[in-house]
């Protein structure tokens, strides 16, 4: 672990990776992106120390390095400590957590290669809000949940607010695009996943179907669902009981409740 390095200018291109992060906070083929990835808070940050991520920096407050220096044992990244103004005046915003750290974008298999290694999936088609996709991932992780996989019109993962909705988990859960519809559906079954599509028109609920063996749970949009095209490709579409006056829940809340019936 190197000693932390103090700084006291706003302006220090050593900082560059933390700067004005409303704006650079985006996957490099968006305008402005440098496609890093950012952790927010010390138990984010954490994760983000024990993932595959190379981590490239840290800033933060002399107390939050004090915090993670178990966890900086054998990591050459620079930390960099500042006051929490300066904080401010680098990253755009005032940052609570006090800590922040960036890493570089690894490459996870494609979608054949992690089918062949876990026994359940999530697929997300459409889930387009960063905080709903973090929660999914967050569920994913503590349900056991072997992958996620994103079809067509889901947001970017590695986004910081996703990454800090997560709670850092989505840097542990293996994600990785599906080819979207018919490729994707023949990726899942001849990789002998049974497809199941969660939507408030299933013909059946969850307490009526037995999830046993490999389960491809479909979920889509909060408020649009999934698409038509989509609940007819799957191989069975469940809905989860509710009481009358209430047709649908949270996409993230939702996922929940189905990731908790999978078969462990």
């Amino acid at each position: 672990m190197s000693p932390p390095i103090h700084v006291t200018d706003a302006a220090d291109p050593r900082l560059d990776d933390f700067r004005d992060l409303t704006h650079a906070d985006r996957r490099p083929d968006r305008p402005g992106g440098r496609g890093l990835v950012i952790a927010e808070g010390v138990v984010v940050v954490r994760r983000l120390l024990a993932s595959a991520y190379p981590v490239r920096a840290l800033l933060g407050a002399q107390r939050r390095h004090d915090e993670l220096a178990a966890d900086l044992v054998g990591t050459a990244a620079p930390f960099y400590v500042c006051s929490a103004g300066l904080m401010a005046q680098v990253v755009g915003f005032h940052l609570n957590r006090g800590v922040l750290a960036t890493a570089d974008r690894i490459s996870f298999p494609p979608a054949a290669g992690l089918l062949g290694s876990v026994r359940s999936v999530a697929v997300l088609e459409g889930v387009g809000d960063h905080e709903n996709l973090g929660a999914v991932f967050r569920n994913a992780a503590a349900l056991g949940v072997g992958a996620v996989l994103l079809a067509e019109r889901c947001s970017d993962p590695l986004y910081r607010r996703s990454v800090r909705v997560s709670m850092g988990t989505v840097l542990a859960v293996p994600f990785t695009p599906l080819p979207w519809l018919a490729e994707g559906m023949e990726l899942l079954h001849d990789n002998g996943f049974r497809v199941v599509a969660l939507s408030p028109s299933g013909e059946l609920t969850l307490r009526e179907v037995a999830l046993d063996g490999k389960v491809a749970l479909l979920v889509g949009a909060e408020g649009p669902g999934l698409t038509a095209a989509a609940l007819r490709a799957a191989d069975l579409r469940v809905r989860i009981p509710m009481a009358a006056g209430v047709d649908s829940l949270n996409v993230a809340t939702a996922a929940a409740i189905a990731f908790a019936a999978l078969p462990g």
